[in-house]
């Protein structure tokens, strides 16, 4: 995997993926940036919880279980000090769909926890994740 990060002015950047894509990333307007776009770590958090839907979905399809949606909402915390890394993670995790098997939602979101996403197994290294999940009727 590959990415390139080119400067534009200030503290703001494109971020130009290997499948082609590509998106501003800027810095906090009292860090000198005009909030364009994204801040790194709100990146790295929304790439997690990314990681961690995109497990729960396919575990569900291929459990064959009616999904309808899934929305993983992230809160963290940093540490007060450099590098200001992520020390803690709670993920909640609202799935929905007509007839869904709560068992099976739950095995989802821990074998994407304990097995499949990247993410959430790098970070884990310096934050504790925790991890909360509600299951809705569509």
């Amino acid at each position: 995997m590959k990415t390139r990060v080119k400067w534009v002015e200030g503290v703001s950047f494109v971020a130009e993926s290997e499948s082609g894509h590509a998106m501003v990333v800027d810095g906090a307007p009292e860090a000198g940036g005009r909030n364009l776009g994204m801040r790194p770590m709100e990146l790295v958090l929304a790439g997690t919880a990314a990681c961690t839907a995109f497990d729960v979905i396919w575990i569900l399809k291929k459990a064959r279980q009616p999904v309808a949606d899934c929305v993983v909402e992230a809160d963290a915390e940093r540490a007060t000090e450099d590098p200001h890394v992520f020390t803690r993670i709670h993920l909640r995790y609202s799935v929905a769909g007509s007839g869904l098997d709560p068992h099976q939602v739950e095995r989802a979101v821990k074998l994407s926890k304990e097995k499949y996403c990247s993410a959430t197994a790098m970070l884990a290294k310096s934050a504790e994740i925790t991890f909360e999940v509600s299951i809705n009727d569509a």
